[in-house]
């Protein structure tokens, strides 16, 4: 008679398969140190652009930091073409990918240096809002979760055709807010995936 196989979380295993040469260790920073694959600099010196620096808390049910996900990152570039796109002249910028992962410290917080990307065109050739695909892998979790990062001075924001779908209340969570200061434009967002303002997550 044969069983079921029992189930596993993506968390906090996966860490080994992204080490392919076996080098996943924590780095001074509390990071997983996942550089031989891909880091969260995705900033190449034929990146055109506004370069911008994201950074975010991952937070459970009761508020407390998670420590151990990963999140992943893909977007468009400056121009709001995608490195896999087909059909298209060869892009100036081919070293940028547009695709980059970062691990949770012990406060939960992640990062990321990117270049802010432009508008894509939506489902029905509509522009979108500029916005960022965010992946989350995490303990207790079966399977990653997908979520949507928009920037706080985008006024495209009002007409995006995904993010109006989202009710107008739930919105915010979806925002990721500029900071003060000068210098590296710097973005805020932090990831709820239980509780109190919960991320809007959406199926895939």
């Amino acid at each position: 008679m044969s069983e079921i196989t029992p189930s596993q979380t993506v968390g906090p295993f996966f860490a080994y398969g992204l080490a392919p040469n076996g080098r996943c260790q924590w780095d001074p920073n509390g990071h997983y140190s996942w550089k031989e694959t891909v880091g969260d600099n995705l900033i190449t010196p034929d990146a055109t652009g506004t370069k911008i620096h994201i950074e975010g808390r991952v937070l459970d049910g009761d508020g407390k930091p998670i420590n151990d996900a990963m999140i992943e990152i893909w977007q468009a570039d400056a121009q709001g073409r995608y490195a896999h796109a087909r059909g298209e002249k060869p892009r100036p910028n081919a070293k940028f990918t547009g695709f980059g992962r970062s691990a949770t410290d012990k406060d939960g917080v992640y990062s990321f240096d990117t270049i802010k990307p432009g508008a894509v065109p939506g489902p029905n050739g509509k522009p979108q809002a500029p916005h960022i695909v965010v992946c989350i892998f995490s303990r207790g979790m079966l399977r990653q979760i997908y979520t949507r990062l928009y920037f706080s001075d985008e006024k495209a924001n009002g007409a995006d055709q995904i993010l109006t779908l989202v009710p107008a209340d739930r919105r915010g969570t979806l925002i990721a807010h500029k900071q003060p200061g000068s210098g590296t434009a710097t973005y805020r967002f932090d990831i709820r995936v239980q509780g109190v303002d919960e991320t809007v997550f959406f199926d895939i």
